[in-house]
């Protein structure tokens, strides 16, 4: 049979696109509990290899500015996850059949889970094992726990994972193949110094400012903030009072990430910003990305017009409630108002 060595498949993983690969041995997952131990996956697995895919900076311009916020879901989140980042599992995929070695590519989504991704909770009732000491389909791996298992850096305060080349942008994707691939070590450097920016910048206000979590990972304590992931769930929507969203009604989950347009202000945001300026990361950029304090909607104040929407829009008749486009789709264009609430096969 034909070999392959870690050397080689990360490079080969950076010229299709890769900014990151980190290599595991499936024994680091040793300890950890059934329901999120990816050895149950692929039994016969030797290496887990984790690829990282850098969020652009540039991504984040417009919600920082208040002006553009589907970019960060589109190129930030869904393009990564569901775009980038698998085509390159698919490619690095071919390199290792053709040597004889299955491999699982796994994309960074969630769905069918018996554990809650975001509580972390059971989900009772939803699925059974399909043998006795198997675990409860499907098993939920931890993509951060994944990368620090690689040794691709650190998970920070805020929970989120840190690397030595871009702080808290990044994405990542997961093979697991029968490969015996030399491993990379654990990361023994600091990256988060425990500012608590992401703390004070979360308006979601989930992150804990002293209370922790300590697990036990391939033989490495870690320790993060005691997050509160409903609160971040209703943080990201424009944070705890809206006051991060300049959007009247519901933001249309584009990309099946809409509801980011809080875009993740502590604990990307403010943590970038913090890293840049200490220069601890090795991506750093000619011009800072804030020259002014994050913005905030007073919703105290009526909805109005600015002189410049009145001038070009309002007197010459070009001006519409927001409604007006949904409507038309439902009456002129799909017309599932004119179905009697019955189903339109054409739509539904």
């Amino acid at each position: 049979m034909n070999t392959v060595n870690a050397k080689e498949v990360k490079e080969h993983a950076r010229r299709l696109g890769a900014d990151l690969v980190g290599i595991a041995p499936m024994s680091r997952f040793e300890g950890a509990p059934k329901q999120m131990d990816a050895r149950y996956i692929f039994p016969g697995a030797k290496s887990m290899i984790v690829l990282g895919f850098r969020i652009a900076r540039g991504t984040l311009r417009g919600i920082e500015e208040g002006t553009l916020f589907s970019n960060y879901p589109s190129m930030g989140y869904a393009a990564l996850n569901q775009v980038y980042g698998p085509m390159v599992l698919w490619n690095l995929t071919r390199l290792l059949e053709d040597e004889g070695y299955e491999t699982i590519p796994m994309l960074n989504a969630n769905g069918g889970e018996a554990i809650n991704p975001v509580t972390g909770n059971f989900r009772k009732g939803w699925s059974r094992p399909a043998a006795d000491g198997k675990p409860y389909p499907d098993v939920l791996v931890h993509f951060r726990l994944a990368a620090y298992l690689a040794g691709l850096g650190e998970i920070g305060w805020s929970k989120v994972f840190l690397t030595p080349e871009f702080g808290p942008r990044q994405r990542f994707a997961i093979l697991l193949t029968d490969a015996e691939l030399e491993p990379d070590p654990i990361f023994e450097g600091k990256i988060c110094d425990r500012c608590k920016a992401c703390v004070t910048h979360c308006h979601g206000n989930a992150i804990s400012m002293d209370e922790s979590v300590k697990v036990t990972v391939a033989g490495h304590e870690l320790e993060w903030n005691k997050l509160d992931p409903l609160a971040c769930e209703k943080g990201i929507q424009g944070g705890a009072n809206r006051e991060l969203s300049p959007f009247e009604g519901e933001y249309p989950r584009m990309y099946g990430y809409g509801r980011a347009i809080e875009g993740a202000c502590g604990c990307i945001r403010a943590c970038m910003v913090h890293l840049e300026e200490r220069r601890t990361i090795k991506n750093l950029f000619k011009n800072k990305f804030r020259s002014s304090p994050q913005w905030e909607i007073d919703r105290s104040k009526p909805y109005e017009l600015t002189p410049e929407v009145v001038e070009f829009y309002e007197k010459s008749g070009k001006i519409e409630d927001f409604e007006a486009y949904i409507t038309y789709n439902k009456r002129d264009n799909y017309g599932t108002d004119k179905t009697d609430g019955k189903v339109n096969p054409l739509v539904d």
